[in-house]
Protein backbone atom coordinates (compact mmCIF):
# COMPACT_ATOMS: atom_id res chain seq x y z
CA UNK A 1 0.00 0.00 0.00
CA UNK A 2 1.77 3.45 -0.77
CA UNK A 3 0.30 6.83 0.51
CA UNK A 4 2.22 9.59 -1.63
CA UNK A 5 1.54 13.16 -0.59
CA UNK A 6 3.86 14.04 -2.83
CA UNK A 7 1.64 13.04 -6.03
CA UNK A 8 -1.56 13.06 -3.88
CA UNK A 9 -2.42 8.81 -4.35
CA UNK A 10 -3.61 6.49 -2.63
CA UNK A 11 -2.56 2.96 -3.75
CA UNK A 12 -4.82 -0.12 -2.42
CA UNK A 13 -2.89 -3.78 -2.28
CA UNK A 14 -5.34 -5.89 -3.71
CA UNK A 15 -4.98 -9.70 -3.35
CA UNK A 16 -3.34 -11.68 -6.05
CA UNK A 17 -3.86 -8.79 -8.74
CA UNK A 18 -0.17 -7.97 -9.35
CA UNK A 19 -0.19 -5.83 -6.43
CA UNK A 20 3.43 -6.50 -5.13
CA UNK A 21 4.92 -5.40 -8.60
CA UNK A 22 2.99 -2.11 -8.87
CA UNK A 23 4.23 -1.30 -5.08
CA UNK A 24 6.99 -2.05 -5.97
CA UNK A 25 7.41 0.39 -9.18
CA UNK A 26 5.59 3.10 -7.36
CA UNK A 27 7.97 3.53 -4.88
CA UNK A 28 10.57 5.02 -7.22
CA UNK A 29 8.61 7.96 -7.50
CA UNK A 30 7.42 8.31 -4.21
CA UNK A 31 9.05 11.33 -2.03
CA UNK A 32 10.20 11.09 1.86
CA UNK A 33 7.17 11.90 3.39
CA UNK A 34 4.80 9.45 1.49
CA UNK A 35 3.77 5.89 3.27
CA UNK A 36 5.15 3.36 1.91
CA UNK A 37 4.35 -0.46 2.94
CA UNK A 38 6.92 -3.56 3.42
CA UNK A 39 6.46 -6.45 1.35
CA UNK A 40 8.23 -9.94 1.81
CA UNK A 41 11.68 -10.34 2.34
CA UNK A 42 11.78 -12.26 -0.74
CA UNK A 43 10.40 -9.15 -2.65
CA UNK A 44 12.58 -6.14 -1.20
CA UNK A 45 15.48 -6.96 -3.12
CA UNK A 46 13.44 -6.17 -6.20
CA UNK A 47 13.02 -3.04 -5.17
CA UNK A 48 16.39 -2.10 -4.12
CA UNK A 49 17.00 -3.39 -7.73
CA UNK A 50 14.46 -0.83 -9.07
CA UNK A 51 16.14 1.90 -7.38
CA UNK A 52 12.71 2.48 -5.60
CA UNK A 53 12.24 4.09 -2.08
CA UNK A 54 12.37 1.38 1.16
CA UNK A 55 9.13 0.91 3.18
CA UNK A 56 8.91 4.36 5.27
CA UNK A 57 6.48 6.07 7.45
CA UNK A 58 4.34 3.03 7.73
CA UNK A 59 4.04 3.48 11.58
CA UNK A 60 0.55 5.48 12.19
CA UNK A 61 0.86 8.33 14.72
CA UNK A 62 0.14 7.81 18.47
CA UNK A 63 -2.40 10.89 18.21
CA UNK A 64 -4.40 9.18 15.74
CA UNK A 65 -5.52 6.61 18.08
CA UNK A 66 -8.90 5.84 18.86
CA UNK A 67 -9.94 3.89 21.43
CA UNK A 68 -9.86 0.35 19.22
CA UNK A 69 -6.04 1.38 18.17
CA UNK A 70 -5.06 1.81 21.87
CA UNK A 71 -6.52 -1.57 23.00
CA UNK A 72 -4.86 -3.53 20.14
CA UNK A 73 -1.70 -1.78 20.66
CA UNK A 74 -1.38 -2.95 24.27
CA UNK A 75 -2.44 -6.55 22.97
CA UNK A 76 0.59 -6.98 20.48
CA UNK A 77 2.65 -4.83 22.35
CA UNK A 78 3.32 -3.01 19.16
CA UNK A 79 2.44 0.41 17.56
CA UNK A 80 -0.30 0.21 14.76
CA UNK A 81 0.60 0.35 11.51
CA UNK A 82 -0.61 0.72 7.68
CA UNK A 83 0.03 -2.41 6.10
CA UNK A 84 -0.24 -4.72 2.60
CA UNK A 85 -3.93 -4.98 2.42
CA UNK A 86 -5.41 -2.60 4.43
CA UNK A 87 -8.78 -1.66 4.04
CA UNK A 88 -9.78 1.85 2.37
CA UNK A 89 -11.86 2.41 5.68
CA UNK A 90 -8.76 2.28 7.78
CA UNK A 91 -6.80 4.93 5.85
CA UNK A 92 -9.27 6.94 5.72
CA UNK A 93 -9.75 6.88 9.64
CA UNK A 94 -5.73 7.68 9.73
CA UNK A 95 -5.14 10.09 7.16
CA UNK A 96 -8.41 12.02 7.74
CA UNK A 97 -11.65 12.98 5.47
CA UNK A 98 -10.26 15.70 4.24
CA UNK A 99 -7.01 14.03 2.64
CA UNK A 100 -8.60 10.96 1.78
CA UNK A 101 -11.23 13.31 -0.36
CA UNK A 102 -8.71 15.24 -2.17
CA UNK A 103 -6.21 12.00 -3.28
CA UNK A 104 -6.69 9.67 -6.04
CA UNK A 105 -7.63 6.33 -5.01
CA UNK A 106 -7.22 3.36 -7.53
CA UNK A 107 -6.14 -0.42 -7.33
CA UNK A 108 -6.68 -3.52 -9.17
CA UNK A 109 -9.31 -6.31 -9.41
CA UNK A 110 -9.69 -9.82 -11.33
CA UNK A 111 -11.55 -12.29 -12.85
CA UNK A 112 -12.42 -13.82 -9.22
CA UNK A 113 -12.11 -17.49 -10.86
CA UNK A 114 -8.61 -16.62 -12.37
CA UNK A 115 -7.88 -14.81 -8.88
CA UNK A 116 -8.74 -18.13 -6.76
CA UNK A 117 -6.72 -20.06 -9.18
CA UNK A 118 -3.73 -17.61 -8.35
CA UNK A 119 -4.39 -17.46 -4.98
CA UNK A 120 -4.63 -21.46 -4.57
CA UNK A 121 -1.58 -22.10 -6.12
CA UNK A 122 0.20 -19.53 -4.26
CA UNK A 123 -0.87 -20.98 -0.86
CA UNK A 124 -0.49 -24.50 -1.86
CA UNK A 125 2.71 -24.08 -3.28
CA UNK A 126 4.22 -22.91 0.47
CA UNK A 127 1.98 -25.39 2.24
CA UNK A 128 3.41 -28.57 3.69
CA UNK A 129 -0.12 -30.34 3.54
CA UNK A 130 -0.87 -30.10 -0.17
CA UNK A 131 -4.84 -30.08 -0.62
CA UNK A 132 -7.54 -30.11 -3.60
CA UNK A 133 -9.10 -26.95 -5.20
CA UNK A 134 -12.20 -27.94 -3.73
CA UNK A 135 -10.79 -28.30 0.08
CA UNK A 136 -9.15 -25.06 -0.44
CA UNK A 137 -11.95 -23.18 -1.06
CA UNK A 138 -14.00 -24.50 1.78
CA UNK A 139 -11.27 -23.25 4.62
CA UNK A 140 -12.77 -20.68 6.73
CA UNK A 141 -9.45 -18.81 6.97
CA UNK A 142 -8.85 -18.67 2.90
CA UNK A 143 -12.82 -17.39 2.22
CA UNK A 144 -12.18 -13.91 3.29
CA UNK A 145 -8.83 -13.16 1.30
CA UNK A 146 -10.33 -14.59 -1.61
CA UNK A 147 -12.13 -11.64 -2.21
CA UNK A 148 -11.18 -8.09 -2.44
CA UNK A 149 -15.01 -6.20 -2.43
CA UNK A 150 -13.85 -5.16 1.72
CA UNK A 151 -10.63 -3.78 0.43
CA UNK A 152 -12.07 -0.81 -1.87
CA UNK A 153 -15.08 -0.67 -0.52
CA UNK A 154 -16.62 2.17 2.57
CA UNK A 155 -20.00 0.75 3.93
CA UNK A 156 -21.12 -1.69 0.82
CA UNK A 157 -19.92 1.45 -1.24
CA UNK A 158 -17.17 1.71 -3.85
CA UNK A 159 -14.44 4.23 -2.17
CA UNK A 160 -12.04 4.77 -4.66
CA UNK A 161 -11.66 6.93 -8.04
CA UNK A 162 -10.27 4.11 -10.24
CA UNK A 163 -10.41 0.26 -9.81
CA UNK A 164 -7.98 -1.12 -12.49
CA UNK A 165 -9.01 -4.33 -14.35
CA UNK A 166 -5.77 -6.90 -14.29
CA UNK A 167 -6.93 -8.26 -17.61
CA UNK A 168 -5.71 -5.16 -19.02
CA UNK A 169 -3.36 -4.25 -16.59
CA UNK A 170 -0.45 -2.30 -18.12
CA UNK A 171 -2.93 -0.28 -20.38
CA UNK A 172 -4.93 0.69 -17.31
CA UNK A 173 -2.08 2.04 -15.47
CA UNK A 174 -0.54 3.87 -17.99
CA UNK A 175 -4.07 5.89 -17.71
CA UNK A 176 -3.94 6.23 -14.51
CA UNK A 177 0.26 7.64 -14.41
CA UNK A 178 -0.95 9.79 -16.96
CA UNK A 179 -4.13 11.09 -15.14
CA UNK A 180 -1.32 11.60 -11.65
CA UNK A 181 1.46 13.26 -14.25
CA UNK A 182 3.84 10.32 -12.70
CA UNK A 183 7.78 10.30 -14.19
CA UNK A 184 9.26 7.53 -14.99
CA UNK A 185 7.80 4.60 -13.67
CA UNK A 186 9.60 1.52 -14.21
CA UNK A 187 8.25 -1.77 -15.78
CA UNK A 188 6.51 -4.26 -13.54
CA UNK A 189 8.33 -6.36 -11.77
CA UNK A 190 7.84 -9.47 -11.89
CA UNK A 191 6.73 -10.24 -7.92
CA UNK A 192 5.77 -13.98 -7.01
CA UNK A 193 4.97 -14.58 -10.53
CA UNK A 194 6.35 -18.33 -10.13
CA UNK A 195 3.56 -19.83 -8.26
CA UNK A 196 1.37 -21.07 -10.67
CA UNK A 197 2.54 -23.56 -12.88
CA UNK A 198 -0.88 -24.52 -14.31
CA UNK A 199 -1.10 -22.15 -16.77
CA UNK A 200 -4.42 -23.28 -18.28
CA UNK A 201 -7.62 -21.14 -18.31
CA UNK A 202 -9.77 -21.25 -15.25
CA UNK A 203 -12.50 -22.29 -17.32
CA UNK A 204 -10.52 -25.78 -17.82
CA UNK A 205 -8.87 -26.15 -14.01
CA UNK A 206 -12.47 -25.40 -12.58
CA UNK A 207 -14.88 -28.41 -12.40
CA UNK A 208 -18.61 -27.04 -11.43
CA UNK A 209 -18.95 -27.08 -7.64
CA UNK A 210 -15.43 -25.13 -7.56
CA UNK A 211 -16.96 -22.52 -9.89
CA UNK A 212 -19.95 -22.50 -7.71
CA UNK A 213 -17.96 -22.21 -4.35
CA UNK A 214 -16.05 -18.95 -6.02
CA UNK A 215 -19.11 -17.60 -6.89
CA UNK A 216 -20.68 -17.37 -4.20
CA UNK A 217 -17.42 -16.11 -2.31
CA UNK A 218 -16.73 -13.25 -4.53
CA UNK A 219 -20.19 -12.39 -5.21
CA UNK A 220 -20.34 -8.63 -4.48
CA UNK A 221 -17.29 -8.15 -7.01
CA UNK A 222 -19.21 -10.44 -9.63
CA UNK A 223 -22.36 -8.01 -9.11
CA UNK A 224 -20.58 -4.92 -9.06
CA UNK A 225 -17.97 -5.22 -12.03
CA UNK A 226 -20.23 -7.57 -14.12
CA UNK A 227 -17.47 -10.69 -14.11
CA UNK A 228 -19.26 -13.66 -15.55
CA UNK A 229 -17.82 -17.41 -16.37
CA UNK A 230 -16.84 -17.20 -19.81
CA UNK A 231 -17.26 -21.02 -21.33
Amino acid sequence: MIISHKHKFIFLKTRKTAGTSIELALSKVCGPDDIITPVSKYDEPKREELGSRAPQNFLVPIFKYNIKDWTQSFRQMKRRRFYNHISASEIRRWIGQKTWDSYFKFCVERNPWDKAISRYSFVNTLAENKMSMEDFLNQDAEIPKLTNHALYTIDGQLAVDRVCRYENLSQELEEVYKLLNLPDIPPLPNAKGGFRKDRRPYQEVLNAKEKELIQTICQKEIDLFGYIFED
